[in-house]
């Protein structure tokens, strides 16, 4: 089976896009564009950053609930974007719980606190930690756990094909990645505005009800994944059983906002015809 809905990315005003989906079995069902091409990651670099504190945190290295990042905050505190860092400033403006303070300093504040934790540099962590074991051959991270991430969509769908079957984590770990931390809070999604509530879990953004939202109309509240601002997402929706993968060289903007929910749309109605 190959996903005819995937060629939806050759209309996409980006000089390279790729794609892909892949099933909790590990099953492709199709790729589109360059799946071997490095791009990039932005954000969708946290996905891989929380696995691989997911994992310290297994191996007994860290506690979620153990003090990092700024006064009273944990590390599931900076997991969770509720740490009151601000969003690219080591500055706290609110305190720890209180508000959904998306950050990118709380993703390197909690790369610091692993390495400290691990005595192993966080990019060399991740690498031993998940990215070895999955065969992403072809990602690596030269610098910040928040945004500086390189990938392909084929290594991406080996990593969505973990979260969705997990044997790297227990999948009581992988769960609560996907639950609501601090229910409840409202706060900005970059590039959506103000979300209430603005629903996050460990390293993941959690669908549920917001409005706009870069997944699809047709995207299941339980769809849980992310998305950066090099052109970049990937989601996983266990309604549909499948998890998708997108990665673009051109930056996050308007034509983002307009291409990516149809075509969301259209690979959940393939999927589910």
């Amino acid at each position: 089976m190959s996903l005819k809905s995937l060629a939806l990315i050759e209309n996409w005003p980006v000089p390279t896009a790729a794609a892909g989906v892949v099933r909790a079995d590990g099953t492709v069902l199709g790729t589109r564009g360059p799946a071997g091409h490095r791009f990039p990651l932005a954000s969708v670099t946290k996905p891989l950053a929380a696995y691989a504190v997911l994992v310290a945190y297994e191996e007994g290295a860290i506690e979620l609930d153990e003090p990092a990042g700024p006064e009273g905050s944990t590390v599931r505190h900076l997991l969770a974007h509720t740490s009151g860092l601000a969003f690219d400033e080591h500055r706290v403006t609110s305190a720890p719980g209180e508000r959904r303070l998306y950050s990118n300093a709380g993703f390197e504040q909690l790369g610091d606190h692993l390495a400290k934790a691990t005595e192993i540099p966080f990019g060399e962590y991740l690498r031993q930690a998940v990215l070895e074991p999955l065969g992403m051959a072809s990602t690596s991270l030269e610098g910040s756990p928040a945004k500086d991430g390189v990938s392909t969509v084929d290594d991406l769908l080996r990593f969505a094909a973990e979260v969705q079957a997990p044997r790297l984590l227990d999948p009581r770990t992988v769960a609560a990645a996907m639950t609501v931390q601090h229910p409840g809070l409202k706060g900005v999604l970059p590039g959506y505005g103000h979300q209430n509530p603005n629903d996050w879990g460990l390293g993941f953004e959690i669908r549920n009800s917001k409005s706009p939202h870069w997944t699809g109309a047709s995207s299941s509240p339980r769809a849980f994944g992310h998305f950066g601002q090099s052109g970049t997402f990937l989601w996983i929706d266990p309604d549909a059983g499948a998890a998708c993968v997108a990665l673009a060289d051109r930056a996050f903007g308007p034509w983002a906002t307009e291409a990516w929910p149809p075509f969301t749309d259209a690979v959940l109605a393939e999927l589910r015809g």
